[in-house]
């Protein structure tokens, strides 16, 4: 191993500290892209690139690209006493320069390597990293970043489009659209929807489409499928300025065997766990991050923090918690270790997401953060103070697999599955909640939802509209995946844009405006998210012993806003084939109540049953509310109620 040294003739331009150097080694530094990774610079009058890269087990590193191959010379890297950093400056080459990194590692094998804090790299599937200019994009966001500081999430309109990029629209060639195309045409289409936010499927480079982005190789770089930097910038800037929040799905669990990524980086097993029962998840192929390597802890959460501060995103979704949470996680007897306690929870990964939610937070006031999480693991969104993870929310998987069972049966079967839709009652106070209809739903061969409904077109699309009707009257902020607006028949194809052709179609150009038309209801009315993590914000209406009537469900939703801003809405919902008349419905009040909203309404494509705008409740108490009414509930349609307003 050459020995530790500044000097040389590729000494170290000024830059970083020793201070640096050793919030590398300890993994506490706050920016640790602002160290590594390679940056325009000036040495000795000259102006070049310096580049550093963290390799502590390499016997030796050298940075190549084209530049040495034009020169005929190679451009070895000096390590920077014991921090594992190696460093050096090559002049005469600047932004737009492609690069890798040439890493002899400890088993004496050389490697190709991609650059870790590499802030660009080729389009795919090409894989060096790309010299980056700072950014020269002037943000004109300051107004969105002021409120969002001092917002409170859990008391505002949450409503998600979840967009994967290469396939929500596509020029007419098949090609994709630029970051700089995108953007309007997003805007517009999250305001047409009442669309609060949009959640981005990862956009960290991937070599593989069909991974959806899911299996990244390039962390600190925005996929170069869709423009630059600074035109990933310009995007989230312009919805930022049009009211659109951005989300990033952010996948810190597991990362690819791709020889020219993190894998085996020095020779060593740098930053996945060396354990293979650790190290190695068995059902994707991939390798899992060492959670108790403070430098490899650093970079994720730093990577968290690159995305919030340089680029405005105003949260991450971390993906496939489940899997970071247990040792035994998708393994059988023998294929795992217990931890220290003699338990089956990873406690290095534990302590990494609570720090990460710590830091983000701290970093960035008004984000918000996601869990992707598919067990009982315990406090998930509880404080880290409160022995919590720390997250702001947590995806609902239980509500979404319970009621796209119920909605996909027979209406005979449905009265024996009521139990479906009023399950979520025993655990809704233990979480703060995303109630999600995500891409995973609509791929692997689990249908389309419209695909998912039972019966003839008109039943279909009235059970769909009902779905739909159900997220939002449920309490939890609310995610949608692209295309629902379509309701495509066939599943979702990443390799083509959505099927914009059948928007005119009759029945879909109906619940197209029904969806837009919830949107507005949604964000118009407090009681359905303001009180959504409140215990007196939902309530139950008891639907009845009598059989038929196990086909309906009703609800109250609240927001108790002080200073006599209550406000209350009741959805019913009747997922029978047959519409009821004079059906007896415990109301919260007396007086005239509103059908604020009809799923059966004619402009979307359904059979007009309904109350002809209000129903009026007498005191008549019933199914413990102090009064009651006799309302008309369509066939497979929802209704939403709410008190009469004054003109």
């Amino acid at each position: 191993m050459p020995p530790a040294s500044r000097s040389g003739p590729n000494s170290l331009p000024p830059g970083v500290s020793d201070a640096d150097l050793r919030q590398i080694v300890d993994g506490s530094h706050p920016r640790p892209w602002q160290v590594l990774g390679a940056r325009p610079a000036i040495a000795d009058g000259s102006g070049g690139v310096v580049f550093r890269v963290w390799a502590p087990n390499a016997r030796s590193v050298r940075v190549v690209g084209a530049f040495s191959a034009r020169r005929g010379d190679e451009r070895p890297l000096a390590r920077l006493g014991d921090s594992g950093v190696w460093a050096g400056f090559v002049p005469g080459i600047g932004p737009g320069e492609r690069y890798r990194f040439e890493v002899h590692g400890r088993d004496r094998r050389t490697r190709f390597k991609a650059d870790p804090y590499g802030f660009a790299m080729e389009r795919p599937p090409e894989t060096a990293s790309r010299v980056v200019a700072q950014s020269a994009h002037r943000w004109r966001d300051a107004a969105w970043m002021r409120s969002r500081a001092g917002a409170d999430p859990q008391r505002s309109p949450m409503h998600i489009y979840e967009v994967h990029l290469g396939s929500w629209r596509r020029h007419p060639d098949g090609s994709w659209l630029t970051y700089a195309e995108i953007g309007p045409l997003l805007a517009e289409h999250c305001h047409r929807f009442g669309f609060t936010h949009v959640e981005l499927l990862p956009i960290a480079e991937h070599p593989f489409d069909g991974s959806w982005g899911y299996q990244v190789t390039g962390y600190y770089a925005p996929t170069a499928r869709f423009g630059s930097p600074d035109q990933l910038r310009a995007m989230i800037d312009g919805l930022h300025r049009a009211g659109i929040g951005v989300i990033l799905d952010w996948v810190p669990g597991h990362f690819p065997r791709d020889e020219h990524a993190l894998a085996h980086f020095d020779g060593t097993s740098l930053y996945e766990h060396a354990d293979p029962m650790r190290g190695e998840h068995p059902d994707w192929g991939t390798l899992i991050f060492d959670f108790g390597r403070p430098p490899v802890r650093n970079f994720l959460i730093g990577n968290a923090r690159y995305w919030l501060e340089e680029f405005h995103v105003d949260g991450l979704r971390v993906d496939a918690v489940a899997s970071m949470l247990y040792l035994d996680y998708s393994r059988k007897k023998g294929e795992w270790k217990p931890n220290v306690e003699g338990g089956n929870r990873n406690l290095e990964a534990i302590a990494f997401l609570r720090d990460l939610n710590l830091e983000v937070h701290a970093a960035a006031p008004g984000i918000t953060t996601a869990a992707e999480e598919s067990t009982a693991f315990p406090g998930v969104t509880a404080s880290v103070a409160d022995g919590g993870l720390g997250f702001d929310f947590k995806w609902d998987l239980g509500w979404m697999h319970d009621t796209l069972d119920y909605f996909a049966s027979r209406p005979s079967r449905r009265t024996k599955r009521r139990r479906r839709l009023t399950f979520r009652g025993m655990y809704l106070r233990s979480e703060r909640w995303v109630l999600p209809l995500s891409h995973d739903e609509v791929v692997h061969l689990k249908r389309s939802l419209l695909g998912r409904m039972p019966g003839r077109p008109p039943q279909r699309f009235g059970g769909l509209r009902s779905l739909l009707a159900n997220q939002i009257g449920q309490p939890g902020k609310k995610l949608l995946f692209m295309g629902t607006e379509l309701a495509p028949s066939g599943e979702w194809n990443h390799d083509v844009q959505l099927p914009w052709s059948t928007a005119s179609d009759p029945l879909r150009d109906g619940l197209a405006r029904m969806l837009a038309d919830l949107g507005v209801l949604y964000g118009g009315e407090p009681a359905l998210w303001y009180g959504d993590a409140d215990a007196a914000g939902f309530e139950w209406i008891d639907g009845g012993d009598d059989p038929d009537d196990r086909t309906i469900v009703a609800w109250v939703r609240r927001a108790r806003r002080g200073e006599g801003r209550d406000d209350e809405l009741v959805v019913v919902q009747n997922m029978g084939k047959a519409a009821r008349e004079g059906y007896r419905l415990g109301l919260p009040r007396v007086g005239r109540w509103e059908e604020a909203f009809n799923t059966d309404s004619r402009h979307y494509g359904g059979s007009d049953v309904g109350n002809q705008g209000l129903v009026e409740a007498t005191p008549h108490r019933h199914a413990g509310q102090p009064a009651s009414a006799l309302v008309t509930l369509p066939p497979y349609g929802t209704i939403f109620l709410r008190p009469q307003r004054r003109p």
